[in-house]
């Protein structure tokens, strides 16, 4: 059954209108606070957000849908999304809420939900409450209405979390590292978290103000850390997104390193110790082929999931693995959470700098991507892909890449978008098969 609200990363989309309005944030928190109303306990449900200027709105909406049917809520403020899977599950709650669009700009919002156990809503627990949104809400008798509280110190108990990940042995003393905050949930933790470690730390894009959260900062705009790395001479350069669930690393001479080169360094790394579980890595279709060469280099295995980080955490508890992620920069760490997390991921590449006392440029480079390259198109309702034309160009495209290539069409499931990646050994012919492809798309 298709889902109606919910995309590859919960509920998204242009605040105010539907879906993400107050009125659906107040239906959101009636039917998931009724389907995880389960026993006798008293329910409770952990609320986080990030800094864009409709999470209050969003936050007050859920809360009244959440109480009205019986649940507590606990909010705690602006926090990173894999705190509050953290939360959820460290405070005994029923479900946790991450009121953010990640990676997009303020004018959007979105719900993400988590289970009980802090890990992500499979796609049977988003139908049912699908179903339940579009039903008469189940509200409670007076005196069963939720309480509702704030909690001070979730940013703090984060902070703690995360420096657990990071070997007790070692310390970031002599290093220097610029984090790019974004102007999102992490604009407080991550850049203390660093300090406490003993690295000196230059933050930019943590002067939130509602409004400019991505806005010129951050994973998807990087420009701006390039500059502040070279202009300090600093070791590494992190950059979160808007939830801070993912990152990009820039190296000490500006260079942009890729989840695929963090998910090589970490696995092969992680082999060598031991450390590793499953034989390999767990990706999605999107990563370079170079990063699969690689690691069979290693002795060891990719396993490619659906593009969503959830799909790749499916897959890695199927299969046993602990090192996954998408070439995005959402790096998940199983050993250490239960979502992507970009801080816990940059503290595993401080580490290996620490370890290899190697800067970032020779370490972080460990293969030759192919020639690849990602076109969106965005359209305004139809099907395009059903489109004759376009089935005819996705299949001439194939057959000009060849068994040496691979083309990889599909809708986002975040934004109204067309997404046209290809890559092989030619760079020219990948660029002319994309874009043969996002004509055909455009047109139709």
């Amino acid at each position: 059954m298709t889902r109606k609200f919910f995309g590859t990363d919960g509920i998204r989309g242009r605040t105010n209108q539907m879906p993400m309005t107050a009125e659906m944030a107040l239906k959101v928190g009636q039917a998931a606070g009724a389907h995880f109303l389960r026993g006798a306990h008293r329910h409770r449900v952990v609320v986080g957000k990030d800094t864009r200027l409709s999470g209050y709105m969003m936050e007050t909406a859920l809360v009244a849908g959440f109480t009205s049917v019986g649940m507590d809520v606990v909010m705690v403020g602006p926090v990173p999304t894999p705190a509050v899977a953290m939360l959820t599950q460290s405070m005994r709650a029923d479900l946790g809420v991450m009121i953010s669009a990640s990676h997009n700009k303020f004018v959007d919002n979105g719900i993400k939900l988590f289970g009980p156990d802090g890990y992500k809503l499979s796609d049977e627990d988003e139908l049912e409450i699908e179903a339940l949104i579009e039903s008469p809400p189940a509200l409670v008798p007076a005196e069963a209405i939720g309480r509702a509280k704030r909690i001070e110190d979730a940013r703090g108990r984060y902070i703690h979390a995360v420096k657990q990940t990071f070997p007790a042995r070692l310390r970031l003393d002599g290093l220097k590292v610029v984090i790019d905050c974004a102007n999102g949930a992490a604009y407080q933790v991550a850049p203390s978290a660093l300090w406490e470690l003993g690295a000196e730390v230059t933050a930019i894009g943590v002067s939130p103000n509602g409004l400019n959260i991505n806005e010129a900062c951050g994973s998807t705009d990087i420009a701006l850390l390039r500059r502040t790395i070279v202009d300090a001479g600093a070791d590494l350069g992190i950059a979160l997104d808007g939830d801070a669930d993912r990152l990009i690393v820039v190296d000490e001479k500006g260079n942009v390193i890729d989840g695929d080169q963090l998910m090589a360094l970490i696995g092969s790394s992680w082999h060598r110790r031991g450390a590793l579980k499953g034989g390999g890595v767990v990706a999605t279709v999107m990563s370079n082929l170079g990063l699969e060469r690689f690691l069979q280099g290693e002795g060891l295995t990719l396993e490619r999931a659906k593009v969503g980080d959830r799909y790749v955490l499916e897959s890695m508890r199927e299969g046993g693995f602990n090192v996954g992620g998408e070439q995005s920069g959402h790096i998940i760490l199983t050993d250490h959470g239960k979502t992507g997390d970009g801080l816990v991921a940059a503290l595993q590449v401080l580490a290996e700098m620490v370890l290899a006392g190697r800067p970032a440029s020779e370490l972080l480079n460990l293969f030759q991507p192919l020639p690849q390259l990602l076109k969106n198109v965005r359209f305004d309702g139809g099907a395009p892909l059903e489109a004759e034309t376009v089935k005819a160009a996705i299949s001439a495209g194939e057959t000009r890449l060849g068994a040496g290539g691979r083309l990889v069409i599909r809708k986002s499931g975040t934004e109204p978008l067309i997404r046209v990646m290809a890559e092989g050994e030619d760079e020219a012919l990948v660029g002319e098969v994309v874009e043969t492809i996002c004509e055909a798309v455009r047109t139709a």
